[in-house]
């Protein structure tokens, strides 16, 4: 175990065909929402890339100087100075200077404020430490952000922070919530900036939260069980959403 868990470390072999022997909460998104396309290759996105550069800037500055993280001086993707630079980089995706500065203020925001300062940099803490285990007799990934010494703590940006309570079921942080106090054996906080107005807020989620996000990793799993499990008898091109309005 302690050997895969090293391998996981490493974002290429988390995020590739190693990491994909394991399920993760963000399989949960797809299996629940789109299960046709489970396992197959998505588009990087800009929230993405954003994502991306807020937690690496946050927790490991040193790997900044990264080319990924390149901005370019224009007012849109559809410039034509946009175009030549990501071909002359050979990206397909690559962020704007406001953007990052916008980030930037965000980081700022975070890391000047005692509160926030204090529990995310204490000195006991390990940031983005990944975890593998079975849960509910499947075998389960994630990575945390930051394991404190009596909690995971999760960096979260919104863009509206008074809808965050809505917004985090809609993106699933229920179900990371209940996956992760499963690997690490302690509660999830998220700790939240809004990239709009620049406020900030930390969130502890509710047990009626976690039962939620329980509730969908036994669903997520009874998705794959029954068009991509060893034993499916369902072919997934015949999946037809069901709901009750």
């Amino acid at each position: 175990m302690k050997d895969i868990l090293e391998k996981l470390k490493d974002d290429d072999h988390y995020y590739g065909e190693f990491g994909q022997q394991y399920l993760s909460n963000s399989d949960i998104i797809t299996l629940l929402n789109d299960p046709k396309s489970f396992r197959k290759p998505k588009d990087f996105t800009k929230p993405m890339l954003i994502g991306r550069y807020f937690h690496t800037a946050m927790l490991e500055p040193e790997k900044l100087a990264s080319e990924e993280f390149t901005s370019i001086d224009v007012s849109s993707r559809n410039s034509k100075k946009y175009k030549e630079e990501i071909a002359e980089y050979g990206r397909s995706l690559m962020m704007l200077d406001k953007e990052k500065a916008e980030t930037d203020k965000a980081i700022s925001l975070m890391k000047n404020n005692l509160e926030f300062f204090e529990d995310i940099y204490d000195s006991r803490n390990e940031f983005e430490v990944p975890a593998v285990q079975e849960v509910m007799g499947m075998m389960w990934k994630g990575k945390a952000d930051i394991v404190a010494n009596d909690m995971l703590i999760d960096l979260k940006t919104t863009g509206n922070i008074k809808d965050f309570k809505y917004s985090a079921r809609k993106y699933n942080y229920d179900s990371q919530a209940y996956l992760y106090q499963q690997f690490f054996d302690k509660p999830m906080v998220f700790y939240v900036v809004d990239k709009t107005t620049f406020e900030l807020g930390i969130y502890h989620p509710s047990q009626t939260f976690l039962m939620n996000g329980k509730e969908k990793v036994e669903r997520a799993i009874e998705v794959y069980n029954k068009f991509y499990g060893e034993n499916a008898k369902e072919d997934i091109e015949n999946y037809i959403i069901k709901e009750i309005l």
